[in-house]
């Protein structure tokens, strides 16, 4: 019996090498995917990922390299050149319009028209419809506006979008990154629709363990340079793609906690006390309390008021009942003024959207919360305003070493230091982390994992939550777990496992 012919790669990347002034962004790089694969993408933030897929879509023209697409040598000279060789690209942040239906949408910028250029609305709505039912999700109306609907519907949204262009590859960068664990599993069967029908898709993201659920191929690359080329998903150790993406082994490393309060001894008074703190179809009758030098965590299910707490502490939302108090003062509900001059800081879940000024410079995003200290007679005294916020930075061993940067041109790990930096300079007491480490690489984890134990261990009293168990169980002290926002149980953080805290959020009930 003959053999079977080699197949030839749905696309391939070879020697892609592009330079942008004083950064060689890409050197080499080499890239493999065969039709109907799941083909993951890894490196590190700033190793060259996201200009090696802006590249495929044609946003950037590469200075060397060739691309082949399905056997032919092609070049790429715009986002619409990729999208009409069925070449398309999701990003993390989803270019959807808010203000229009799901058909609008879909076939936006290529809509069903008569002779007369009239729009074939029902047409379209109708081949919307189908899109979504081919994806799935026929519980997606083509009528409903975009905004209405929740960040994973919005993503097969995307998806669809991109099927309305007969694709063959999809790119997506990032996907998981808002969705718990039920919409990550959706997404999931969604993936596993479109390369059944033989599309291929190039699968970004920061979480390793996706990889080995999803995936079937691994690429690697690291410093714009290609280390691993089409690695068995399932088959390769997370160990083993870790030290390539770093150059070091690195999983989840976590700080040493202090040694245990010997029994009998005194114990510092709690700097955040919580009292029966509630706010109406959200979370009921909080009792919490975090001493200085304190990692208390709070774990749960999107949904179970993990992220509602934080901000109703922090006085973004007003409680139903109940009350906060920093040393034993009670706070005014509803006031983030009356939060921040107590010494509480936030660094919240959405970075970009609520944490960062993302078009303003490192310094002024560390010093904004600060902003009368520098103050000289009605004027701003930039020089000392710039110095304080490179001393908080360089505390933080925060990079590039540059206060005059843009922080939209910082990795997710730097970004989320300058946020932490600014609650620094501040002079912050109890800092309130609500997934701190959200798309950001897993060397840098490790590195803020260290910064928020050396935080505590210097005297802040730090309440952290995440969607992560491992990160809530590696880094806090002491654990609450949440359920329909309820607390269903507490115990020291070496009491438990992720398998207990699992059970606990599915099944759990309240404790005292």
């Amino acid at each position: 019996m003959a053999p079977t012919p080699p197949t030839t790669p749905l696309l391939t990347m070879s020697g892609i090498t592009k330079t942008f002034p004083g950064v060689r962004a890409l050197d080499g790089v080499d890239l493999e995917v065969e039709a109907g694969e799941v083909h993951c993408l890894l490196g590190q933030n700033g190793a060259g990922k996201s200009t090696l897929i802006k590249v495929l879509a044609g946003a950037h023209q590469p200075d060397d390299g060739v691309i082949n697409w399905r056997g032919e040598e092609v070049t790429l000279k715009s986002p619409i050149a990729a999208m009409r060789l069925g070449i398309a690209t999701i990003y993390q942040e989803l270019d959807l319009v808010e203000g229009l239906s799901v058909a609008e949408n879909v076939f936006l910028g290529h809509e069903p028209t008569t002779a007369g250029f009239v729009v074939r609305g029902r047409e379209a709505r109708s081949a919307a419809t189908a899109l979504l039912a081919r994806l799935g999700h026929p519980e997606i109306r083509a009528h409903q506006l975009v905004g209405s609907l929740s960040a994973a519907q919005q993503q097969i949204v995307s998806m669809a979008r991109a099927l309305s262009h007969d694709v063959r590859l999809i790119v997506m960068d990032e996907p998981s990154a808002a969705l718990d664990p039920d919409e990550v599993d959706n997404l999931f069967r969604t993936v596993a629709t479109l390369t059944a029908d033989g599309v291929a898709v190039i699968y970004i993201s920061h979480r390793l363990e996706e990889i080995r659920r999803i995936g079937d191929r691994v690429t690697v690359i690291k410093d714009g340079r290609t280390v691993a080329v089409a690695l068995p998903a399932k088959q390769t150790p997370t160990r083993d793609v870790v030290a390539l993406m770093t150059g070091r082994n690195v999983e989840y490393v976590f700080p040493e906690r202090p040694a245990a309060t010997a029994a009998g001894a005194p114990r510092p008074e709690p700097v955040l006390r919580v009292e029966g703190l509630s706010r109406e179809g959200e979370f009921a009758s909080l009792d919490l309390e975090v001493r200085p030098g304190e990692i208390v965590g709070l774990a749960g299910l999107v949904g179970s008021g993990r992220s509602e707490i934080l901000e109703t502490v922090y006085g973004a939302r007003k409680p139903t009942t109940g009350r906060v108090l920093v040393d034993g003062v009670p706070l005014r509900p509803g006031s983030v003024r009356a939060a921040v001059r107590a010494g509480l800081g936030l660094a919240p879940e959405e970075r970009k959207a609520q944490g960062l000024l993302m078009l303003e410079s490192v310094t002024r995003n560390v010093s904004v919360s600060s902003l009368p200290r520098f103050a000289r007679g009605g004027w701003l005294d930039r020089s000392a305003e710039r110095a304080a916020a490179q001393r908080a930075t360089r505390e933080l061993s925060l990079r590039p070493d540059n206060p005059d940067a843009r922080i939209r041109t910082l990795s997710g790990g730097n970004q989320q230091k300058a946020v932490l930096a600014r609650w620094l300079l501040r002079g912050c007491r109890v800092l309130l982390l609500d997934e701190p480490t959200r798309g950001v690489d897993v060397g840098a984890r490790a590195e803020l994992y260290a910064v928020i134990r050396r935080l505590a261990d210097e005297g802040l009293a730090v309440l952290l939550v995440s969607s992560e168990v491992p990160e809530v169980l590696g880094l806090a002290d002491r654990v609450l777990v949440l359920r329909e926002g309820l607390v269903v149980h507490r115990a020291p953080a070496r009491e438990l496992d992720e398998h207990r805290v699992l059970d606990l959020v599915m099944e759990g009930s309240p404790t005292p």
